[in-house]
């Protein structure tokens, strides 16, 4: 495990920095959790930024260890992995700012500096966007030492994921996440989501996470990445969780656009 984050560090260094960099962040925002009794719609202002840190960490390593993969020039890689640091890092710092000021982030057009932050968190995430297709169509163009089953795991976790992002896309455009009612309210626990009416961010967050799930998937089936063991069994395999994560995401979505809660709930 050592040995891997120190090939990752070395061709990625500035993506893995910021991932380390998030992960202590994190730390920081339970800090203020635990010592901040304001609330924003009910809530602690530091769960957000909290809840983000662990995320976009998770994504940032996640991210580095599928660009290692790529037998790229150094500057074309850099460039694009900085970017992709960069972007979070707004983001993150974004989210925390607004929390310290006591106000939302997300779909905050209250006043003119709340309209420029939101705004300027759109941007960033669209640039991501961009560079995680830029990635995926690397993986299809490249000759890559992957195991197949393994390799079209990747593929298509960032290929749901990018559709993932565009759904941020709508939730911007709605200017909230909740369907049916004002964002707030009654919600599960750390995650919020809405439990009386429909909630934009569960598709959303099923759809982020196949950038794990999927690769994982085709990781395992594959015996840890060795080619020798991949089948029309694995791939099969592989598809199928794709198939059974889209679809989640996909019904999710509709549940969400309907009103409805996470399923069982009401």
């Amino acid at each position: 495990m050592v040995e891997l984050f120190a090939e990752i560090y070395r061709k990625q260094p500035l993506v893995t920095a910021v991932a380390v960099v998030h992960v202590i962040l994190a730390l920081v925002m339970l800090v203020g959790l635990a010592v901040d009794s304001r609330s924003i719609l009910g809530l602690n202002p530091w769960l957000k930024p909290f809840k983000f840190s662990v995320s976009i960490a998770i994504y940032l390593f996640t991210i580095a260890l599928f660009m290692s993969y790529l037998p790229l020039n150094e500057k074309w890689s850099v460039r694009v992995g900085g970017t992709i640091a960069i972007t979070m890092l707004i983001e993150i710092i974004l989210i925390s700012m607004q929390a310290a000021r006591g106000t939302t982030s997300h779909f905050n057009t209250t006043t003119t500096f709340d309209t420029a932050v939101f705004a300027v968190m759109g941007i960033a995430v669209a640039i991501n966007t961009l560079m995680l297709v830029i990635v995926l169509w690397q993986y299809f163009v490249l000759q890559l030492e992957l195991a197949p089953s393994y390799l079209w795991g990747i593929r298509l976790g960032l290929a749901i994921f990018i559709v993932a992002s565009f759904q941020g896309f709508m939730m911007a455009s709605r200017g909230a996440h909740t369907v049916g009612a004002a964002d707030g309210g009654a919600g599960l626990p750390l995650v919020n989501w809405s439990t009386l009416h429909g909630d934009l961010r569960v598709a959303h967050f099923v759809g982020l996470h196949a950038l794990q799930i999927i690769p994982l998937a085709g990781y395992l089936v594959s015996g840890g990445n060795d080619p020798g063991r991949s089948s029309s069994l694995s791939m099969i395999a592989v598809f199928g969780v794709a198939g059974l994560v889209a679809g989640a995401m996909g019904w999710m979505l509709l549940q969400a656009l309907a009103g409805k809660p996470v399923y069982g709930l009401r």
